[in-house]
């Protein structure tokens, strides 16, 4: 999605604003989306368009308008500009108007029991023969399923709008912040990271989302509290305020119950990180571990922190469960208290009275103890948000440049700079520039050199208007480009890279192409220069991505050009290319200043300017300059001295200062062979880079994504993770009872309250008889009914949690115990990625709110099954409609999760390029200002935001369409009671009436969110599968076998390959074939050949990463019938890139605790790490960083030779870094091994020939299988051999110098040898052959 394509093709009209009044009601206007989603998949072009008032420019320019508005009024004022007042200020209107909603539908809320206590009394009256009563009667039967219908309609309507204010409010804020992003000055990007930008995009404007849901409840709250005591009061007196104070006294309790959640998730947070930190270390190290045979310490450290995060998880989900039971019996026990209350003042319970106390005290429980906590919650953490993103609006902006007036003619145009002084922050003593004073004038070229750090990129930051001066004159007259020294591409084509939004003309591209060396890099591209290039740039090389910035640069066609150092990234053949086709031959006319460290150009100069940590030490032409004496190599060379220092004492390759290579005319040529046509060597890094796991052979598997239904197996399977059967049906049994007594409560109030109008009938009668008798009776059950009821909800809650959790702690196990145990083909076909992602998001998810959820739809389940139970029991009947109404809810449900899959599944593809563009735009900030097109970068962030906000759209929409729907099915049946009972009446007790319409009444809301937590669970419960899926991977051969060989074995260390076959995995192809060799004891053996010859595979077979076929013996025992642990511990290996662990200088040595101290520092003296591990702070105990990254890789190949000393094994197994070590530890590695390892069996696999030269034997492989094994010396008689060609590729002097060496050790050994040693080797040769 290029800067300059329009995103989408053709989007299509969004329905919403033409739809009719009751299509807006009940959504209706999403059918046809349904329809389509149902049939197929849904694409990113099925999303509606945004409406107009949604779309991001609008909304950003009208709260940006504001917030400039309210920057200068504060500034007048002299007080800070307030970044809450301005959302206020514009928001406020639309806002209020949606109250009305709410407002009304609480109100209904509040009515609903009134009608409810009216019918009930019209039992109690035995009015059945009055018709005027009836008639009363079925006007408030009408009025209640009126209601319903009406709040159900409300409800969904204000969630809907609400949430579309906060999503305007949230787009409005990401507007505002990328705009911001774009005018940042050096100053305030100091100030603030990548990162931290993103974050505020990320998480910050998220409140806004959830705030807007929950605000109007601050005001509603505290009314419909007040509404409620008045009805109560009316209703049943005074004991109603007892009710209300346990409303009250629950509030602070689960605020407190919120913040000891919110520390113990911080807790948790830290352990996961840390988990996390470590299986990555595992997973990436993971060769190694397996070959050290080290997996036991790394699992067991895995185990520590894991345990320690599932004791605090433990421990928050408890918290959690005590506060989803204790919101689910407040009403319980509230009305108990209300009850018990009454009937002790000497009160009578009448059934219209208990039911409508019931149901008052029900509309108000949700808003008094979850949505009003939740609103001061939310606002609390907003206003946190909102301080953050005002801190970042206010920071420093660019100056914004003077528009260059287009300069008539090319003569005018002009670059000077007079006496400047510069600072880029002022913490710094030292300016970063000084009394710089130059011209340029159009064809000149200006090439500014110096040290590193001299300040050469700060002065074209100074010319850029980046960089504010303090002092001095910096004039520019005509167009600015710019060309930064990382290159920097943004996501989308080539080709849009190199247009950057101008018109294309083919010819002046063409020439900018030929210019730029881009042609032949153009064709061997797949699709041409409308290749797409990912992030960053992903798949060109670096000399490409210089290149490609360079052609942007070019074809702006603009009057002054500034190059930051293009020619350092591409090799000499390229660099000259550019330098006279492109810098002096397309641009010869303009004026130019290039920075760059390549002394061969100097001479094309018209002008140097010499810079030197900030002042300008020399000006003039070449011949000037050399004329002053001034000597430039010396001038770049010294920074040599200073990187170094820099750098620690080693330079290691890669952090070789990349400009003291450039110094030589054939500088770092990208392509080992620096021909002539150096031009085409530009090609083989394209080829290499364009897709790095093409080249290891392993294609990565795409991952299974799970499509449809998770199988009943898989909840079988998860609840038997936690626990055995037993406490299964104990939970079980927890769970009805819980719900039993429930429903028992209730309907004891129901037969308590008819058994006293009985007694009330008869007293009527037979005058008065004493009625003491029952009330203990009844109060005792009621109040065992009670506390059964609180205490099994409490018990249920927590078992369930602990059943949960536990099993997502078997389940981690379970998997990473698999993980460590799989063959390591696994890891060469799974990015990292894809398998950290189970341990973080997956198990998360297992650990927190797979949980969470679970419960809570148990808890919604078990209620509705109640309600419909209490309604069958009284009026059977209302079974004959429930059927009907089941299957259409079902059918819903099925018909609306196909839609709703995808459409999650749009929403997140669309939100990440909204973070994808802005961390891209903050990486070229400089080149996007340089080019003046930060409006385009903008509409580009809003065409982004835009698609995001459509498919959000759709995501609001289509929960509602559902919720509304299902609020539909509830309306039906609560009226099939309501009128059932009317029209039923004969022989219905009131007690009863009451008890099922005050049950059925609460359906509404209730079912249509226990049916979304199950969608909920439907999709977490693929996270239990993924991680089942792993858990159940092939493990390879056992660690320790019944076949245990002596402790001292192997004594000589003889290896014996008999016709070895070998492939990475089953269906592989073979990499060894047929191989038989006999390597004999304390023989030092060196392996070559090119690359994929089958070099590392041997070694895979020997220590069995993957089964070898054939026999390998060593001392006599086959390796395929021991113990991996066994095997891999008795042979030692300098793998290939040195590999630490996060973790103490003593573990990474000795993980298992098994040598003294003294052996310790003896290894280390030995390798004469002693001193550099003695001046660490904690000697032996200090902690490395992240693998190692505090100690230099020189020294890490160190450590790993002090772990193969400390093992003492018979057999060593060197993989030669490929990375140049530096010569002198590399020399010092040599030197051990020869010295330390005499009496061992070494094999050595050599990138370089002048280590193994001097070996017993080489073995030459290619592709697979033996060419060449003898001594070197007589390899090198056969001029047809492999080897020979090999060591006459290396240059003349090396292979002279080879050969010598070899004849030198073949010589000294010939006198040294006996006869019976040449008797063993014609032996060798009979079976090698």
């Amino acid at each position: 999605m290029g800067a300059m394509e329009p995103l989408r093709k053709e989007a299509r009209d969004n329905p919403s604003s033409s739809a009719n009044l009751l299509s807006k009601i009940f959504f209706c206007w999403l059918n046809p989306l349904f329809r389509i989603g149902y049939q197929r998949k849904l694409e990113e072009d099925d999303v509606y368009e945004v409406l107009p008032e949604d779309a991001s420019h609008r909304l950003g320019e009208e709260l940006q308008c504001h917030w400039n508005r309210e920057v200068q009024q504060a500034a007048k004022d002299l007080h800070p500009p307030r970044l809450s007042k301005v959302l206020v200020k514009c928001y406020w209107r639309p806002y209020a108007l949606i109250g009305i909603y709410i407002f009304i539908e609480e109100v209904i809320k509040v009515i609903q029991p009134v009608l409810l206590g009216k019918i009930i009394e019209f039992f109690e009256n035995n009015q059945a023969s009055n018709t005027a009563a009836v008639y009363e009667a079925y006007s408030f039967a009408l009025g209640i399923s009126l209601t319903t219908i009406s709040l159900s309609v409300l409800h969904h309507l204000y969630f809907y709008h609400v949430q579309r204010a906060g999503m305007k409010i949230r787009v409005a804020m990401c507007h505002m912040i990328y705009r911001k992003a774009l005018c940042l000055n050096s100053k305030a990007l100091a100030k603030t990271t990548t990162g931290q930008i993103v974050n505020l995009l990320s998480n910050d404007v998220n409140k806004f989302d959830e705030l807007t849901l929950y605000l109007h409840f601050l005001w509603i709250g505290p009314l419909q509290a007040a509404a409620v005591t008045l009805l109560l009061l009316y209703a049943i007196g005074p004991s109603c305020l007892a009710g209300m104070a346990v409303f009250f006294v629950l509030m602070p309790v689960q605020t407190m119950f919120g913040q000891l959640f919110s520390t113990l998730r911080a807790e948790t947070a830290a352990l996961t990180d840390e988990r996390i930190r470590t299986m990555s270390e595992v997973i990436s190290g993971i060769r190694v571990i397996k070959m050290y045979g080290w997996e036991k310490p790394f699992a067991a450290s895995v185990d520590e922190v894991r345990r320690k995060e599932i004791s605090k998880i433990m421990k928050s989900s408890y918290l959690r469960g005590l506060n989803m039971a204790s919101f689910f019996v407040a009403s319980k026990i509230i009305v108990f208290i209300t009850v018990c209350i009454y009937v002790l003042t000497g009160n009578q319970l009448s059934a219209s009275r208990v039911f409508m106390a019931v149901s008052l005290y029900g509309a108000v429980r949700l808003t008094i103890t979850l949505f009003f906590p939740f609103a001061v919650e939310k606002v609390s953490d907003s206003l946190v948000s909102i301080r953050r993103i005002q801190s970042f609006l206010l920071l420093e902006e660019v100056a914004p440049r003077p528009l260059a007036s287009a300069v008539a003619e090319n003569k005018d145009c002009i670059v000077k700079t007079e006496d400047l002084l510069c600072y880029w922050s002022m913490m710094l003593e030292a300016p970063t520039l000084q009394n710089v004073s130059f011209t340029v004038r159009p064809e000149q070229l200006l090439a500014v050199i110096g040290p590193f750090g001299a300040g050469k990129s700060s002065l074209l930051s100074a010319i850029l208007g980046e960089l504010g001066q303090e002092s001095g004159v910096v004039k520019v007259k005509g167009a600015l480009t710019y060309v930064s020294q990382q290159p920097w591409i943004f996501p989308g084509t080539i080709r849009s890279n190199i247009l950057f939004g101008k018109e294309l003309d083919p010819k002046k591209y063409d020439r900018v192409l030929r210019a730029c060396a881009l042609k032949k890099d153009m064709d061997l591209l797949p699709g041409g220069d409308l290749a797409m290039v990912g992030d960053r740039g992903a798949n060109l090389s670096g000399g490409q991505k210089s290149r490609v910035s360079l052609a942007r640069a070019v074809y702006q066609d603009a009057d002054i050009y500034l190059l930051d150092d293009p020619l350092s990234a591409v090799d000499a053949e390229v660099g000259r290319h550019l330098f006279e086709e492109c810098i002096c031959g397309l641009l010869r006319k303009k004026p130019r200043i290039l920075v760059t460290h390549q002394l061969q150009y100097l001479k094309a100069a018209d002008q140097i300017v010499v810079l030197k940590q900030g002042q300008m030490v020399a000006r003039g032409t070449y011949s000037e300059l050399q004329g002053s004496g001034l000597d430039f190599t010396s001038l770049l060379k010294e920074e040599e001295g200073q990187e170094k220092e820099r750098h620690g004492v080693t330079p290691i390759s890669g952090t070789v200062p990349r400009l003291a290579h450039t110094l030589s005319d054939n500088s770092m040529s990208s392509s080992p062979s620096s021909s002539p046509s150096s031009l085409s060597s530009s090609r083989y890094s394209l080829i290499e880079g364009t897709d790095p796991l093409a080249a290891v052979g392993h294609a990565t598997g795409e991952e299974r994504r799970s499509e449809g239904n998770v199988g009943l197996r898989m909840y079988v399977k998860y609840f038997r993770a936690g626990t055995n059967s037993l406490v299964l049906l104990v939970l079980i049994l927890l769970n009805a009872i819980a719900h039993i007594s429930f429903v028992l409560q209730d309907w004891w109030l129901a037969c308590w309250a008819s058994e006293q109008k009985h007694i009330n009938v008869t007293e009527h009668l037979n005058g008065s008889l004493p009625q003491q008798m029952d009330l203990d009776l009844y109060l005792g059950v009621y109040a065992g009914l009670t506390t059964t009821s609180v205490v099994f909800g409490f018990l249920r809650s927590l078992v369930f949690f602990n059943v949960l959790v536990s099993s997502a702690q078997t389940l981690h196990n379970g998997m990473f115990n698999a993980i460590l145990r799989t063959p390591v083909h696994f890891f060469d076909t799974n990015p990292i990625g894809r398998i950290l992602n189970r341990f973080s998001k997956d198990i998360g998810y297992l650990d927190s709110l797979l949980p969470w959820t679970f419960v809570d739809f148990i808890q919604v389940f078990l209620q509705v099954v109640g309600v419909i139970a209490v309604a069958a029991a009284i009026l059977p009947w209302i079974l004959i409609p429930v059927a009907p109404l089941l299957a259409v809810f079902l059918f819903l449900r099925f018909y609306f999760l196909q839609t709703s899959r995808d459409i999650k599944r749009l929403e997140s593809t669309t939100r990440s390029p909204v973070f994808s563009h802005l961390s891209s735009s903050l990486q070229g900030l400089s080149t996007i200002r340089a080019f003046k097109v930060q409006q385009r970068f903008q509409q580009v962030f809003d065409e982004h935001q835009d698609l995001h906000s459509g498919a959000w759209f759709l995501f609001l929409a289509t929960s509602r369409w559902f919720a509304v729907r299902l609020d539909a099915i509830c309306s039906i049946f609560v009226t099939i009671t309501t009128f059932g009972c009317l029209y039923l009446r004969d022989g219905l007790e009131p007690g009863a009436v009451g008890l099922a319409l005050s049950h059925a009444v609460t359906l509404t809301g209730m079912f249509q969110w226990g049916v979304r937590q199950s969608a909920e669970i439907e999709n977490m419960m693929t996270s239990v599968e993924r991680v089942v899926e792993y858990a159940e991977l092939e493990s390879e051969a056992p660690w320790e076998t019944d076949k245990q060989p002596p402790n001292d074995w192997p004594k000589t260390g003889c290896i014996t390959f008999d016709r070895v076959n070998f492939s990475h995995s089953a269906n592989d192809r073979l990499v060894l074939k047929n191989l038989t060799v006999i390597i004999t004891s304390r023989e030092k053996v060196g392996i070559v050949g090119r690359t994929g010859a089958g070099k590392s595979s041997l070694i895979s077979a020997l220590f069995r990463l993957a089964e070898p076929e054939g026999r390998i013996m060593i001392d006599g025992f086959l390796t395929s019938e021991i113990g991996l642990h066994t095997l891999r511990q008795k042979m030692s290996i300098i793998p290939q890139d040195p590999v630490l662990f996060t973790g103490t200088m003593r573990k990474n040595l000795d993980p298992f605790r098994l040598h003294t101290d003294e052996d310790l520092w003896n290894a280390l003296r030995e390798v004469q790490m002693k001193d550099v591990v003695e001046d660490l702070p904690d000697k032996l105990e200090t902690v490395l960083t992240e693998c190692g990254s505090n100690i230099s890789v020189g020294q890490r190949q160190l450590v790993c030779l002090a772990r193969a000393m400390l093992r003492k094994n018979r057999i060593l197994i060197i993989d030669e870094a490929t990375a140049n070590v530096d010569p002198r530890t590399d020399g010092l590695i040599q030197q051990t091994i020869r010295d330390k390892f005499q009496e061992c069996t070494v094999l050595t696999i050599a990138h370089r020939l002048n280590t193994i030269i001097d070996c017993d034997r080489i073995l030459v492989l290619d592709a697979g299988s033996i060419q060449e094994y003898d001594e070197p010396y007589v390899l090198l008689q056969n001029q047809e051999g492999l080897f020979y060609q090999m060591v006459e590729q290396t240059g003349k002097a090396e292979a002279a110098s080879l050969l010598h060496t070899a004849k030198q050790v073949y010589m000294n050994k010939k006198r040294g040898t006996d006869a019976r040693r040449a008797e063993d080797v014609s032996v060798i040769f009979e079976t090698s052959l």
